[in-house]
């Protein structure tokens, strides 16, 4: 173990020692590699703080419960309680009838409302669901539907349904994106490893003459594509993070308009890992199809 440890720190040594020699082509490449993947992550990122910003823009969604006209006293108290053991529920209003008929009248139907015999308004309750998802609201108002004394559920989640369906086709497209540009960069990977094998031709040479395993002299040239590929990562990381930074400001300032308070928020841990990973896979990859390609020719 420790023997293999040693020869991946060595073969790790020698491909950053390799880096180094060429500043001007490392540079070049790790910006083309994170200038490439920034657009995809920024995208999906951007996706996510839109999602975060539409629901503070549009509120929360309401499930509004409306009893029977002729509901006791003991009905309404008995829905009460069970909206309050209700898991799904983050929080509710009651809505007496008098209340409710105050409020139309205050919205100008107090001419129309004066005209009747009593007030037909039942009483209702106005629920908060916990969280986001769709089918939660759709789980809720059916079960809700079922309790004594409930004889209408009326379900506000139209609005979200399309925010997801958005969401949802905006992060395929990211994701497509991601895969595309990523296949380009496993061509400028290969490209490079390519040129890495012709440069060395020599020394691999006498490598293996000096009895090199195949594995001893690919392992330098797969941890030259990682290493790229990881500092192509950090391009695309610094790239988001000051895109962030230049937008702030403004998206505080619009969502501030509509009365929300946003903050436009950048990779997370998950994200960053996620970046750097795939970035550093992706250097692998090439590097990897460029080895089995050239350099096997050259040993057979």
């Amino acid at each position: 173990m420790m023997n293999w440890l040693g020869l991946h720190g060595r073969a790790a040594l020698q491909a950053m020692r390799r880096l180094l020699r060429q500043p001007l082509g490392t540079v070049l490449s790790a910006l083309v590699v994170g200038i490439a993947l920034s657009l995809p992550a920024g995208g999906y990122l951007l996706l996510d703080n839109v999602a975060t910003l539409a629901r503070g823009v549009s509120g929360t969604p309401e499930i509004s419960l409306f009893m029977i006209q002729e509901a006791a006293e003991e009905q309404v108290r008995g829905i009460e309680q069970r909206l309050r053991r209700e898991s799904g529920v983050a929080s509710f209003r009651h809505v007496p009838p008098d209340e409710a008929l105050r409020q139309l009248a205050q919205s100008g139907l107090g001419d129309v409302l004066g005209g009747l015999p009593g007030n037909p308004l039942p009483h209702a309750f106005v629920v908060t669901p916990r969280g986001d998802d769709p089918a939660v609201y759709e789980a809720l108002e059916a079960r809700f539907g079922e309790w004594d004394g409930v004889e209408h559920v009326q379900l506000d989640s139209a609005w979200v349904e399309r925010l997801h369906a958005l969401i949802g086709l905006g992060k395929s497209a990211v994701l497509l994106l991601a895969g595309l540009l990523g296949f380009a960069l496993v061509i400028v990977t290969f490209n490079t490893i390519r040129l890495q094998i012709m440069t060395q031709r020599p020394e691999i040479d006498v490598s293996r003459l000096l009895g090199a395993t195949d594995p001893f002299i690919r392992r330098p040239f797969y941890w030259f594509g990682s290493l790229q590929g990881l500092l192509g990562g950090l391009v695309a990381l610094g790239t988001v993070w000051m895109t962030v930074e230049a937008l702030g400001g403004s998206v505080e300032s619009l969502a501030t308009t509509y009365g929300a308070v946003f903050v436009l928020s950048g990779p997370g841990a998950l994200e960053t890992v996620s970046i750097l990973g795939f970035a550093a896979f992706l250097g692998w990859l090439g590097s990897a199809i460029s080895v089995r390609r050239h350099l096997a020719e050259r040993l057979r």
